[in-house]
């Protein structure tokens, strides 16, 4: 009996767990996931400071004429008190003297001869960006479980932090087998293929923030594709493609059953991709997809990424969708549950025209795809549809419901 696509999951979640750790420069960090909380060390700002070029004042002054007594810059770590009847000309980020209490902009001010006279009445407080306003210290600035983005590198670096404990990124390897399949850098003949699967493996799991090595095209016999399969057991995740149908020459599975292959499950009830397998063998996680190029790549979204997800230590391991409102009506299959390419332009998601498991230009002109039950039979134009983006990730802490019925 063929398990279904949130059973699959689950299973997924329950044999996958996030790798060891390293500590890191925080330069390196970008992509990997947070091993432990970022505690701020530092108030930020460290003081009150001017927010612009102006005259630091007390505003109670702001009525009468004011001597300039000099210049603080940002850096300098003056000591000066002001008095009353006297401004201090202050640089943007420079520390706010004692005894002033707003900041004036020059644009604001009349200067005569080393003095000024204010054109506006004056708030206390204008213009001072005070200390701690923006970060306090001992607050916790990033969470164990996030991924590092640039401007969470922001945040660690305005603390004086150098290195982060991140997971470690998964490990994956990938190979195909066929017989009737050839690398693009190989010359094919009439009744051969090129094997476009595993450079789209490779290059989707890049994205996906993993290390990744390709092992080959295996052949379609036992003993080649256990050569490949020793090559590629170092790794956390090994994603395969073909050989895992029902044929004479599908020995994928039975090839992996030499190393003690763990199945967790071997069919899934989705249309295309129902002979996806997922097991283990000792330590290391395997996926089998089928050879079909569609049916490959629309199953690596939902089962390949959770498990790179699930391994990589982010909280938010779950495929979020995005909800959107269908471009134009149309009529589906009913009978089994589907996953079909399309294209979300920001506001609708259109579906794509023609399809089959065997394409491939269907996944180069599609951003998105969505899964729908077994009765659906008409997505309506206007219908709300969830769906998930294969060019971005939308991805949650919770588990959301991905599929679709036919609501309107």
């Amino acid at each position: 009996m063929a398990t279904s696509i949130e059973e699959a999951l689950q299973l997924i979640y329950k044999h996958t767990a996030p790798k060891s750790l390293k500590i890191i420069p925080i330069e390196n960090a970008l992509g990997y996931v947070l091993a432990q909380d970022v505690i701020a060390l530092h108030n930020l700002p460290p003081y009150d400071n001017s927010a612009m070029d102006g005259y630091a004042i007390k505003a109670d002054d702001a009525q009468m004429s004011l001597k300039v007594k000099h210049t603080i810059f940002a850096g300098d770590n003056s000591f000066e008190e002001l008095e009353s009847g006297f401004a201090i000309k202050i640089m943007t980020g420079a520390k706010i003297p004692k005894g002033s209490d707003s900041v004036v902009a020059f644009e604001r001010v009349q200067s005569v001869d080393n003095t000024i006279t204010m054109m506006d009445k004056v708030k206390k407080g204008s213009n001072i960006r005070l200390c701690a306003e923006d970060i306090k210290s001992g607050r916790a600035l990033l969470h164990k479980g996030e991924k590092i983005f640039a401007h969470h590198v922001t945040l660690i670096a305005s603390q004086g932090i150098s290195h982060v404990k991140v997971y470690k990124k998964p490990k994956v390897a990938i190979f195909a087998s066929g017989n009737e399949l050839k690398m693009h850098f190989e010359s094919v003949e009439a009744h051969q293929l090129y094997n476009t699967n595993s450079p789209t493996f490779f290059a989707r799991a890049i994205e996906l923030g993993c290390d990744v090595d390709f092992i080959g095209t295996a052949v379609d016999t036992l003993e080649d594709i256990h050569e490949h399969i020793k090559s590629a057991l170092d790794s956390d995740l090994i994603i395969t493609s073909g050989g895992v149908s029902v044929g004479d020459a599908d020995f994928t599975k039975e090839a992996f059953g030499a190393f003690g292959y763990e199945i967790y499950f071997d069919k899934i009830d989705i249309k295309p991709g129902k002979p996806t397998t997922f097991g283990k063998c000792k330590e290391t996680l395997i996926l089998n997809l089928p050879g079909n190029p569609l049916a490959a790549a629309l199953n690596f979204e939902i089962f390949a990424q959770s498990i790179i997800l699930a391994l990589s230590g982010d909280e938010a391991k779950y495929i979020a969708p995005l909800e959107t409102k269908m471009a134009d009506d149309y009529a589906i299959k009913s009978g089994k549950r589907a996953v079909m390419p399309g294209f979300f332009d920001g506001s609708s998601f259109k579906l794509y025209g023609k399809f089959s498991p065997g394409m491939v230009m269907p996944l180069a002109l599609s951003n998105a795809f969505i899964i729908v039950d077994e009765k659906c039979e008409m997505l309506k134009k206007g219908s709300s549809v969830k769906i998930i983006s294969t060019r971005f990730s939308f991805n949650s802490k919770e588990q959301k419901e991905l599929l679709n019925s036919c609501g309107v």
